[in-house]
Order: structure tokens, then sequence, then C-alpha cells
């Protein structure tokens, strides 16, 4: 007994030293959370929500929903801290994250990312409904485990594969609000998994010699730039032909087609580039773009839903 609970004060002891001993800062918490990454899937969230419903969702839906959504969300990012600390720490663009830079002790942050992932599908479960909770559940262990701590250092398909977690936002709104799957928040997530090649795959190629020295089998450090070129004009063009689909199946109406038709023009010029190859700053470009572009194809889902309620 009492030499376990010397084991229990000398581990107390330890913990102690290196929060002590750390520099960190509630910003850092903050950063932890990839904050403008959950924004962009909090909005996607939003969307699902607003397209469930004829009508405005209940506002207790949407706070509550997107709160446990958010929090789930900032948890899982902040697991992918933990479990990338090294790599982070060899790459120029996350060299300065809390963990990498050593700010920060990797057991703080570790629970952070337990309490808010565990406080995000608590909210669900008692707040919104139980399948949006596993739901939830299933996206954070298939970003923070499955795609962070195996896929993406196992294959150069990393991105294909683990995109499904990352495409569970739009999905996750309307099951808050309906309670229910069905074809279109399914159509939803195919919209984001589709997109997601060709948006990540220009910043690996803009990063190509950071994922090398840090052993990442990004598809440009495997296959090279110009297979990775290739795959993202194709995976483009696939995204295009899946925006199209709401139209297709009577989900969405005219005010969306001619806006998403818009946005794919601009979204195809900038994967032309890419592919050309002769512009060594498109990709990076398209990567910035694809952002603006996926909030902009959710933003004209909404506007045709609104606006044809209005009509109506």
């Amino acid at each position: 007994m009492s030499n376990a609970l010397m084991r229990r004060g000398e581990v107390k002891r330890v913990l102690l030293s290196q929060l002590e001993g750390s520099n960190w800062s509630w910003q850092d918490l903050l950063t932890l959370c990839k904050p403008r990454v959950v924004l962009v899937m909090l909005a996607c969230a939003l969307v699902g929500m607003a397209l469930a419903t004829p009508s405005l969702p209940s506002l207790a839906t949407v706070v509550f929903g997107l709160a446990g959504i958010g929090m789930a969300a900032g948890g899982a990012a902040a697991f992918n801290h933990v479990v990338d600390r090294r790599l982070d720490a060899m790459m120029l663009r996350t060299s300065q994250r809390p963990l990498a830079a050593q700010r920060m002790p990797t057991v703080l942050a570790l629970g952070w990312a337990s309490l808010l992932s565990i406080a995000g599908i608590i909210l669900l479960l008692w707040q919104v409904n139980a399948l949006t909770a596993w739901l939830t559940l299933a996206s954070l262990i298939g970003y923070a485990l499955i795609y962070t701590a195996f896929l993406k250092r196992a294959t150069p398909q990393n991105i294909v594969i683990g995109g499904v977690a990352g495409a569970a936002p739009p999905m996750l709104g309307w099951t808050a609000v309906t309670g229910q799957l069905g074809p279109e928040p399914l159509l939803l997530v195919l919209i984001v998994f589709a997109w997601t090649p060709p948006h990540f795959w220009a910043l690996a190629i803009h990063k190509r010699d950071e994922y090398a020295r840090a052993g990442v089998p990004m598809l440009p450090v495997t296959h090279g730039e110009a297979f990775t070129r290739l795959q993202i004009w194709l995976y483009a063009w696939l995204t295009v032909a899946v925006t199209l689909l709401p139209f297709v199946i009577g989900m969405s109406g005219a005010v969306y087609l001619v806006g998403v038709m818009a946005l794919n023009l601009r979204f195809m010029y900038w994967n032309w580039k890419v592919w050309r190859g002769a512009d060594p700053n498109a990709p990076l470009a398209a990567f910035w773009f694809s952002i603006r572009y996926i909030l902009g194809v959710f933003g004209v889902l909404l506007l045709d839903h609104y606006a044809g309620l209005w009509v109506a």
C-alpha cells in the first residue's frame, strides 16, 4: 500500500515539475484545437442543419449541436498534435506548434484533448441525440487514431482513406436536426470526401521536401510531383461531378446550379494550373482557393435552400 502511494506521489511530482517548467499559455490550448479548421467544419455542419429541415432548425439544436461537434473536433485536433509532435518538429510549417516547440508538456495536451472530446460527446448525447454523438465519436476515432496514428505513416493514400472522417460535419449537422441518416447527408459527405484529395495534395506538393524529411509518405514524396498533379486534376473533375448531384437528385434548384458552376470554373482553373506544372506558386494558391471553394459550395446550397422556401 505504501509503495503504491509512493509511486503515485512520484508521478504527481513529475507531472507538476513538467507543468511548472513549461511556458505555455491559454493561446497554446486554443492552437491545439486548430480553430480555423474547426470553424470550417462547423460552417459545413451548420449548413447540414439548415438543409435538414424545411424551416429554421431550433436554436437549442444549433447551439448544443455546434458546441458538441466543435469540442469533439477540437479534441481530435489536439490528439493530432500529440501523436504528430515529433513529425511537426521536423517541418517548418508546424515546428512552432506548442508540443513541437516543447512549450507545453505532452500530458497537459493529452488531458486537454481528452477533456474536450469527452465533453463534446456527452453534450451531444445529453442535448442532441445518440446518433449524432456516436457518429461524432466514430469521426473522432477515425481522424485522431486511424488516420493520424496509422494511415498517415502507412500509405500515400492516407488522405483519400482518412478523408471520410474529415467529411463528416455536414452529415453530423443533418443528424443533429433529424436524428436519422438518408441519401442527402451522405451526398454532403461525398462532396467533402471528393474535394479533400485535390485540396490537401496541392499543399503536399508545396511542402514536399518537408514531408520527405519527416518521413511521411505523402503522394508527392512516394510517386513524384507529376503523378500527384495528375491525381489532383482527376479528383478535381470527380469533385465537379459530385457537386452537381444535389441538383440532379432534386435536393437543390437553379440557384445552386448557377452558383456551383461558377465556383467549379474557378476551381478547375486553379487545378488546371497545378496539373500543367508551369507555375510553381499554383499548388499553394490552389490550396487556399479550395478552402473558399468548399465554403462557397455549401454557401450556395444554403442560399438555394432558403431561396426556394421564400419563393414557395
